[in-house]
């Protein structure tokens, strides 16, 4: 008899496993986008809530459609305004390189003052005298690194498309909200036993903590640039804006992605008061986030910059682009997760 029960509770972790395991498998292409829809979902879901109750619980579902409608577009709007900057002037300088038309303003005597500035300055006086016997020299380099270029903005395209998805899915999960949270806090409870409801809570304040402290700041950080770039007419704006976004989000000063924009302002520029203008306007944007990140966080950021750092480039290598978000929030709540381990073990 104990032979058989013990068959039989085997067979059923066995089904269980294979069942979990399969479940798995089907759901991993989609993981990222469901994680940043999760996280757009409880970052956003309080202000989704006002508009709700300011419109009365009947037209939830007309407030839904609209909430979604507006959102995409003013994510799709600057988004592809931000790839198509990147397009255009790639291919332009395509062109321009087939018509024999391309010019390349010579660089000044300060760039051999750069990091590896003596052959910054030697490529790129080369490349002003002839760019067409430039290219030719070097056409193995242009060639593959252009592929990479190439494939990286497909990859950027393709993640925009996600985005908005996850977006979409964000707004399902918030209109069942109420649902939602219920069976969080149950899964949770069969998890760590009565304390469930104080993980789910926890969880909710770390996402919403890092979200808004750093992924807002740096989409704000962003779009401010890209305007700053495009109006003073610097080719591939798009570029420059994308490694904005980036050393935003790892946490590293932004003033060091915003220095080489300013630096090819300044030696392609006409108008040096304009020039100047723009200098002063893109160094307050980039130190934006020590005036934002203040009233954005009222109580601080309680996770390391260490974290932010390995979760945003770790996100990146494991999903693509869109991991640059996900990876942020998961493993600044992973370190929240492994603190309130450490300090439940003390007090027991």
């Amino acid at each position: 008899m104990k032979s058989k029960i013990n068959i039989t509770s085997f067979i059923r972790l066995a089904v269980l496993v294979l069942l979990i395991l399969w479940a798995s498998l089907i759901v991993k292409p989609f993981i990222g986008v469901l994680a940043w829809a999760i996280i757009l979902a409880v970052a956003i879901y309080p202000f989704y809530q006002k508009l709700v109750t300011k419109s009365g619980s009947k037209r939830k579902k007309m407030v839904s459609i609209l909430f979604t409608l507006i959102t995409v577009t003013l994510l799709a709007v600057p988004s592809y305004s931000i790839f198509s900057s990147v397009l255009k002037s790639t291919t332009k300088t395509i062109q321009q390189l087939k018509d024999n038309t391309l010019q390349i303003a010579p660089p000044t005597e300060k760039v051999k003052e750069w990091p590896m500035g003596e052959k910054i300055y030697s490529n790129w006086e080369s490349a002003s005298e002839d760019v067409k016997a430039y290219a030719t020299t070097n056409k193995e380099f242009i060639l593959e690194k252009g592929k990479g270029i190439s494939g990286s903005f497909l990859g950027i395209m393709g993640t925009l498309v996600l985005l908005i998805i996850s977006l979409i899915i964000a707004v399902v999960f918030m209109y069942n909200a109420d649902g939602g949270y219920k069976t969080s806090v149950k899964f949770a409870n069969k998890l760590v036993g009565k304390e469930g409801e104080d993980i789910i809570i926890m969880s909710r304040n770390t996402i919403r903590s890092v979200v808004k402290g750093i992924l807002l700041v740096a989409i704000i950080q962003t779009l401010l640039s890209f305007v700053g770039f495009k109006l003073i007419g610097l080719p591939a704006a798009g570029l420059f804006t994308m490694l904005v976004m980036f050393s935003a989000i790892i946490q590293l000063p932004v003033t060091l992605a915003v220095i080489p924009a300013i630096a090819l302002a300044f030696s392609i520029s006409d108008n040096m008061t304009h020039t100047i203008i723009f200098t002063v306007y893109i160094l307050i944007v980039s130190l934006l986030d020590n005036f934002l990140k203040p009233i954005l966080l009222s109580k601080g950021l309680q996770t390391p910059t260490i974290i932010i750092f390995l979760g945003a480039i770790g996100g990146v290598m494991l999903h693509g682009i869109i991991g640059l978000f996900v990876g942020t929030v998961v493993l600044a709540l992973a370190h929240r997760f492994y603190l309130r381990w450490v300090n439940l073990s003390e007090e027991v």
